[in-house]
């Protein structure tokens, strides 16, 4: 009896895979592509630099804000249902967007986008983590980390060909036929399941979500408005205050916490989660610089641009899937320490050598080193992450995880920005290499210390027997 099903129990698996890793495409790439579409945007909707800050930190604001509140939502109303929920919220946003008559109203409509896409980008992890056995899970998690650095390296391509094609509503058209076609296939394809809690954690959603609103809102306007202007101070004091206030509720007040903090108590966790923190800042704040310098400096335009990246962005997409079979052969811990050396290694090597008149071909061995990094960490840190709790409380891990790394990167860019300010300008090509030197020297810094954190990630453990049905046990690692 058992035979005869394990064909379409692999079917099952494969379509699963598919799906969530479509769909987090379809997020990674539209995050990516509007930033070479603002100067069109700019003239064509007559939008001044404020509106076009807000055109991307809209965006970022609701995705990072609504993550932790979007997996408990799943765990609570089921994950299949707020998977086509968040799907098709993001795929009307898009349309909204290209059909933006004014800078206001495409911000707005870049808000919901965020919003959709904060809802699909932790259940993609939650949903595989159900489907695939811990003896599998690594393969899976390689493909679905490939697929998502195929958005990042194609990002940039896309909206350059795109704008120089095209027009830039077509960024936001794109997504419409993928995600009208991508609806009714997980309806039909996804299993519906919930998490351990029926009971909605009202307090922590409030806390968490105030939380996270005030630190990433004042992170994100801290360069703009100056960091000690009460706006900025008023926002980062009410983000600080809330998320102290949101552990000591979940870990001593409610009765069904969103974010039980005994996952911290966990080594595996609280390392794995230390790194992608790192990471996301030392290496979203310097690619936030180095995408620049092709067109700031060397007068590239924004798809010569784009082409130029790609021995960076495209080798998660080739290396991600091979770290994803290793890390169930070898551990995360060794994959993770070497993927933040390579890392840190790169931004120092393109510390060294940036200047005005910096050959391409002098860049290129970095930029390998660099996408090899990421590659090796992105795959072997969700697994990591996901054998350190129980498979029902993936989504209230997975949640917590993205949050982290979002708030990462938001913080790189602001503070390596802020870096940056404190020795250059935009002013020349010089004046900007100028301050492109030490932003980079601290990515690097940063990275490094992610290399040293990822230690501290334990080592592989035997997997257990799987459960009936071919889904693995999980037990979570201890300190």
């Amino acid at each position: 009896m058992t035979h005869p099903a394990a064909p379409e129990l692999s079917a099952s698996r494969v379509a699963t895979l598919a799906v969530v890793s479509v769909a987090l495409f379809m997020v990674t790439l539209d995050n990516l592509v509007v930033s070479t579409a603002l100067p069109t945007i700019r003239v064509d909707l007559g939008a001044g630099l404020e509106g076009l800050e807000w055109t991307v930190n809209a965006y970022t604001l609701s995705f990072a804000v609504l993550l932790l509140p979007a997996a408990a939502l799943g765990d609570r109303f089921g994950r299949r249902r707020m998977f086509l929920i968040g799907l098709g919220v993001f795929t009307t946003a898009s349309a909204l967007a290209a059909l933006a008559p004014t800078t206001g109203a495409l911000i707005a409509a870049r808000a919901v986008q965020g919003a959709g896409g904060a809802i699909v980008a932790p259940l993609t992890l939650t949903l595989l983590s159900e489907t695939f056995p811990p003896t599998r899970r690594g393969v899976a998690l390689g493909v679905w980390s490939g697929v998502s650095g195929l958005g990042v390296a194609l990002g940039p391509l896309v909206g350059g060909a795109v704008v120089e094609g095209l027009n830039w509503q077509w960024i936001f058209w794109v997504n419409v036929p993928v995600g009208l076609v991508l609806l009714p296939v997980a309806r039909r394809r996804l299993a519906e399941s919930r998490g351990p809690t029926p009971q909605l954690d009202f307090g922590g959603l409030a806390l968490g979500s105030l939380g996270l609103l005030g630190l990433v809102f004042g992170i994100v306007r801290g360069n703009g408005q100056g960091w000690g202007s009460p706006q900025v101070v008023a926002a980062l004091a009410v983000g600080a205050g809330s998320l102290a206030a949101f552990v000591v509720y979940e870990a001593r007040v409610a009765a069904h916490p969103m974010l039980p903090m005994r996952f911290f108590r966990s080594r595996g966790f609280a390392a794995t989660n230390a790194v992608s923190l790192v990471m996301y800042f030392g290496i979203f704040g310097s690619i936030f610089f180095l995408t620049q310098v092709f067109q700031t400096v060397q007068h590239y335009s924004a798809l010569e641009a784009g082409l130029r990246t790609l021995p960076w962005t495209g080798m998660p997409m080739l290396i991600a899937p091979i770290a994803g079979l290793l890390s169930d052969r070898i551990g995360s811990r060794p994959l993770m320490v070497a993927g933040l050396a390579l890392q840190s290694l790169a931004i120092a090597w393109i510390a060294a050598v940036v200047s005005v008149n910096t050959p391409y071909g002098e860049f290129v061995p970095a930029f390998v080193m660099g996408g090899t990094g990421m590659a090796l960490v992105f795959a072997p840190a969700a697994n990591a992450v996901l054998s350190s709790v129980l498979p029902v409380e993936a989504g209230q891990a997975s949640g917590a995880t993205n949050a982290i790394r979002e708030v990462g990167g938001v913080m790189g860019i602001a503070i390596l920005a802020a870096v940056f300010s404190g020795h250059g300008s935009y002013a020349s090509p010089a004046s900007f290499i100028t301050g492109v030197g030490p932003a980079l020297w601290v990515g690097c810094a940063v990275l490094a210390g992610g290399a040293l954190a990822a230690t501290l990630v334990p080592g592989r453990r035997p997997t257990p027997a799987a459960e009936p049905g071919g889904v693995g046990a999980q037990v979570p690692v201890s300190a």
